[in-house]
């Protein structure tokens, strides 16, 4: 979340204040686009800002410039990792990173409770998905949730929106929503009822996670983890998830890492395969929706739905949070006692993220190998 935060503002810097590509409206009106759509918020941003400023193709160029920096290391990493998973010391750093992967998810679900979780409404929904979940885990009750909290929004929105009454906005947009992209992003969804070769079918199940995250990239931390159950066991799911905290640029890039996991034969191409995959959902849906955003936001029932989906987003996390995340990286009160160090250092000292994960994976280097 402050990550995200982070890149939007030096994409305002550097494209609305610096370049003068667009208004300040105008980009206002992109990030909250970025808000109400499933996908990686700050790339859908830069997405949308290379299509207004050079089309399709452009579009494609700023998702390339933003993201293969870090998806190049996080590939880099998984092979790193595949080659010395038996190494005490890479145990002992791999122990280090899973806490600070705690920390990090403790403090984002901190974060996002205080802005998603605002009322009676809000939080029950939060705290009845967390509930759900630690009972059933398993991703079909996971879009369960998201879809039963949409709906309760779209029953309960006069009630929400009087708590939380609608921003007025400018610039209305009288756009139509493009409903070709619609179209390809729902017959790619139903790819995971197909017998599919290996191949498509990892890049069916990267597409599935990426079309359901709402809130921020932390939140396809649960889904992924589901997704990839038979595929991918929890260390090497929680140091994917450490190596995208520690590795600047999208968080959405641990998609690199898990690629390169799953395709053990093809790590390369696998990997490829699973970027493409995770990021397209919110890329086809930006297109789909970039002229019409507006006036869909508008629409009260809209808005309420989406209060109570980013609701129980939260519980989602907090279900993540647990299991597997504190059962993975937790196992001894030398563990707990650094995982209170890796909090303190974040938010008491507040030392950049990085220098937790330094510390942390120092630490385990040092008393868990």
């Amino acid at each position: 979340m402050v990550a995200q935060l982070r890149i939007l503002a030096f994409f305002k810097q550097e494209f609305v204040d610096n370049r003068n590509w667009m208004s300040q409206q105008e980009y206002a009106n992109l990030v909250a686009l970025s808000q109400f759509l499933p996908g990686p918020g700050s790339s859908q941003v830069g997405f949308a800002i290379g299509l207004r400023r050079a089309g399709k193709l452009g579009a494609i160029a700023a998702f390339i410039g933003f993201t293969l920096p870090s998806a190049v290391l996080m590939t880099a990493l998984a092979l790193a990792a595949n080659y010395s998973n038996n190494n005490p010391l890479v145990l002992g750093l791999i122990a280090g990173l899973k806490i600070a992967a705690l920390v990090v998810v403790v403090d984002a679900v901190r974060q996002m409770y205080g802005q998603f979780c605002s009322n009676l409404y809000l939080s029950c929904a939060c705290f009845i998905t967390a509930s759900v979940l630690l009972l059933l885990p398993n991703l079909s009750t996971q879009l369960l949730c998201l879809a039963i909290a949409a709906i309760a929004g779209l029953f309960l929105h006069k009630k929400l929106l009087a708590l939380k009454p609608l921003e007025p906005k400018q610039n209305k947009s009288s756009g139509s929503i493009k409903l070709a992209y619609l179209v390809a992003f729902c017959a790619l969804l139903l790819l995971a009822f197909l017998d599919l070769p290996q191949l498509a079918a990892s890049f069916s199940q990267f597409y599935q996670a990426g079309s359901w995250v709402f809130g921020g990239g932390h939140v396809v931390l649960p889904l992924l983890q589901q997704t990839l159950v038979n595929e991918v066991n929890q260390e090497q799911f929680l140091t994917a998830y450490a190596a995208a905290q520690a590795v600047p640029g999208p968080m959405f890039t641990i998609a690199s890492y898990l690629g390169a996991i799953v395709g053990e034969q093809s790590p390369m191409i696998y990997a490829l395969v699973a970027t493409i995959a995770i990021f397209l959902p919110g890329f086809l849906l930006v297109l789909a929706f970039v002229d019409a955003w507006q006036a869909l936001a508008n629409q009260a029932k809209f808005s309420a739905a989406m209060q109570m989906v980013n609701a129980a987003v939260v519980g989602l996390l907090v279900a993540a949070l647990y299991q597997p995340i504190f059962t993975s990286a937790i196992h001894s009160n030398l563990e707990v006692v650094l995982a209170l160090l890796g909090f303190c250092l974040l938010r008491v000292f507040k030392l950049p993220l990085y220098v937790m994960l330094i510390c942390l994976g120092g630490a385990g280097l040092v008393f868990l190998s």
